[in-house]
């Protein structure tokens, strides 16, 4: 958790109605009669809240006429709302000077305050009716009356008709209405209300059916909205007037029925205060639907389908399916390169036991495992991928020069030891025994996981949503470390049977410990062709090969009375020797394709293939703008995230993006890529503005502005398939 704390970006946490306290607790008023003309008013303030010295009033007098408030002096703040402010904590008391009416014998009248709670929501302000007797010595103490359940809206009482005549926000029920209807047996229609001077977030509205299992809602068709740059979400979508939300329907029992429908949402006061978020159950009746309602197809995407799988009744059937998933991403580019790595630290640690073999595997799957589950919960709950944050240059030249270190070692130009009282040191803590380091492997497995495979997956992304949506860190955290058990199962089985089979100490395994090392080299390559022009990775790939062959004896003869295993080894070594100097060459006359370095080297060949021509955008002003010119043309928009460092991405760019199908597909598409390299503020709200955890993402936009979200796409996709995705969007 350190860890996590260290190296997470700062971020706006999304605000839970539960952490919050109901507004007669967060600020208990109570007042008492001191005498004939004077009342006091005692606020009890929780912790973590305060009020505001200029919002507190009294509104519609009976029985007496007011003096003015004796309010104490309180401590000075600027306000994001109010400006600069007095507001008072833990206690406040304030006295009234009154005069009674002639022959009153009780004082009626409202209480109007305000406050906000430290998390950064505010209040809407709270009125409280008080009755109050005037006795002539006595003092009488009352208590303030609760002005309901609602334990964020704190909704006002009517307050004499003054409401919206007194400069006083609108309670919540007027500010933002909102109703439900049956449009047909497979469909919701919504309609939210904004009033005048109001705008909803389309992005914080969250739509559910309680206590129907059997009933499941599909994507909202929300209508273009306004593009708002928000003080507390950053780049938003909002509605200023009313709009009307259609929502599919699925359902296995066509037969009518009532049902209850749970709408979360959340809005502001422009110029104001933002309300905190709002909770509507309306029970809403469904007519019985035409047909087998069970064979309508809600489309979804896939995280978001894998998400409301989570939410469903069979979690255990689910988690075993993110373990099966986890078992496909095993064998990707982005899992893969774990293999060597876990591999080379079991032939470092020399003569070892299959026993122990298996328990470094463990020690480096879990260790992995755990940061990963770790990484993606952040992701829900801050929007902070922590996987990301590794991905800049300084950290990925110093890992790979860890690969270069570790593989001279195994080389045998030296040995990487500490000194003797640092080793008898750790030996006590991370119970050193022959073999390997626990503690190095879990060191090593933290890593991997955090820079060797950044890669965004859509079972990854549906555990992020689950968690973003639901606040639920547990379950999406299970689903999620089920994900990493499952991409590390085979690094355990391949781990354990590496310390099976590799040979005992002897020449033999001097010779395995060489083939590790050439590995290592490998993975450095690999790691810099992040951060590095293709060409230099051809350059650099291509020297490692050629001195790869020169070890085998690719340029010394074999002598007559040779073995078959040299005249194999003599054999591999001109192989490599020839596509290591294909590899220089190619780099030299400026090639770019490590498996192809000779393209268009010497003028004939294939024909170069042609490439789409995307714009690209940084921020979400920009997208703005280029959507709304899309939408004006009569042109869709196809919305690609990008970064160099993104392994996912660079295959969509060679075996997707450049197919001809996939070209025709997208013709008459306005294309546009987000290049997220840098992983700056800008960056990070474009990202959390679609939910985008992390490249590669494709979106899709229609001739109305909105995304298409049933064809969003996490992570890599063929050629074919992804042509389809393209045809569905332009229908």
């Amino acid at each position: 958790m350190a860890l996590t704390a260290a190296f997470a970006p700062p971020a706006r946490a999304a605000i839970d109605e539960s952490e919050l306290l109901p507004v007669e607790q967060a600020f208990a008023l109570s007042t008492r009669v001191l005498d004939a003309n004077t009342v006091e008013l005692r606020w009890q303030i929780a912790d973590g809240y305060y009020l505001y010295r200029h919002r507190i009033m009294i509104l519609t007098p009976e029985g007496f006429s007011p003096g003015e408030l004796q309010l104490p002096p309180g401590k000075r703040k600027h306000d994001e709302f109010f400006g600069d402010v007095e507001t008072y904590r833990h206690e406040l008391l304030v006295r009234l000077p009154i005069t009674p009416a002639a022959g009153a014998a009780e004082a009626a009248f409202v209480v109007s305050s305000q406050g906000c709670a430290d998390v950064g929501i505010c209040y809407p302000p709270h009125k409280v009716p008080q009755r109050i007797a005037l006795p002539v010595s006595s003092s009488v103490a009352t208590t303030a009356s609760a002005t309901g359940n609602n334990p964020l809206a704190a909704l006002l009482k009517p307050g004499n008709g003054r409401d919206g005549n007194d400069g006083l926000p609108l309670p919540p029920e007027q500010a933002f209405a909102f109703e439900a209807i049956a449009d047909a047996g497979d469909e919701l229609l919504l309609r939210f209300s904004p009033a005048p001077g109001h705008y909803l977030y389309r992005d914080r509205t969250r739509i559910s059916i309680e206590d129907a299992d059997d009933i499941t809602l599909g994507e909202p068709r929300w209508p273009a909205g306004v593009s708002h740059e928000d003080e507390h979400f950053g780049q938003q979508v909002v509605y200023f007037e009313p709009i009307e939300v259609p929502v599919p329907v699925r359902r296995t029992d066509g037969t009518a029925r009532d049902i209850l429908l749970k709408a979360t949402f959340q809005g502001c006061e422009t110029d104001g205060i933002c309300y905190p978020p709002i909770t509507r159950t309306l029970a809403v009746s469904l007519p019985a639907s035409d047909g087998d309602s069970a064979a309508v197809d809600v489309p979804q995407a896939e995280d978001s389908r894998l998400a409301a799988a989570l939410s469903g009744p069979n979690r255990i059937w689910t988690l075993l399916t993110f373990f099966g998933f986890g078992l496909l991403l095993a064998f990707t580019p982005c899992v893969f390169p774990m293999v060597p790595i876990l591999s080379g630290i079991i032939a470092g640690a020399g003569n070892i036991t299959t026993r122990r073999a298996f328990v470094l595997s463990l020690v480096y799957v879990l260790a992995t495992a755990v940061i990963f589950t770790i990484a993606g919960v952040v992701a829900g709950l801050a929007g902070a991928n922590l996987q990301i944050v590794f991905q800049t240059p300084w950290i990925l030249i110093s890992f790979a020069l860890l690969f270069v270190v570790l593989s001279f070692s195994m080389f045998g130009f030296y040995e990487l030891q500490l000194p003797s009282s640092m080793q008898t040191r750790l030996t006590e803590l991370s119970n050193k025994q022959s073999g390997g380091s626990l503690l190095g492997v879990a060191i090593m497995g933290v890593l991997s996981a955090l820079i060797v495979g950044p890669c965004v997956a859509p079972p990854l992304a549906a555990a992020v949503l689950y968690i973003s949506q639901t606040r639920d860190p547990i379950l999406g955290g299970l689903a999620l470390f089920s994900l990493a058990m499952g991409m590390g199962a085979p690094l355990l089985a391949f781990g354990t049977a590496a310390g099976r089979i590799l040979p005992r100490a002897g020449a033999w395994m001097d010779a395995v410990k060489a083939v590790f090392g050439v590995l290592f080299l490998g993975l450095a390559i690999w790691m810099l062709d992040r951060i590095v022009d293709p060409a230099v990775t051809l350059a650099l790939s291509g020297s490692l090969l050629i001195g790869s062959a020169i070890y085998l004896g690719a340029l010394e003869p074999v002598a007559t009375a040779a073995s078959g295993w040299k005249r194999l080894w003599k054999a591999i070594g001109v192989l490599l020797l020839l596509i290591g100097s294909a590899q220089m060459l190619g780099a030299l006359a400026g090639g770019r394709d490590l498996l192809q370095p000779l393209k268009g080297v010497f003028g004939g060949g294939a024909p170069a293939t042609a490439e789409l021509h995307f714009t690209v955008i940084k921020s979400s002003a920009d997208l703005d703008r280029a959507i709304a010119a899309a939408n004006a043309s009569g042109q869709p928009v196809l919305f690609d995230f990008y970064a160099d460092w993104c392994v996912s991405c660079k295959e969509m760019e060679k075996y997707t993006f450049t197919d001809p199908a996939v070209h025709s597909a997208l013709s008459g598409f306005v294309l546009l890529k987000a290049d997220v390299t840098a992983n700056d503020d800008v960056d990070q709200e474009l990202m959390q503005r679609f939910g985008i955890i992390g490249p590669p993402g494709t979106l899709f936009f229609g001739l109305d502005g909105n995304e298409q979200r049933h064809l969003r796409l996490i992570g890599f996709e063929k050629a074919a398939p992804f042509a389809e995705r393209i045809r569905k969007a332009s229908r």
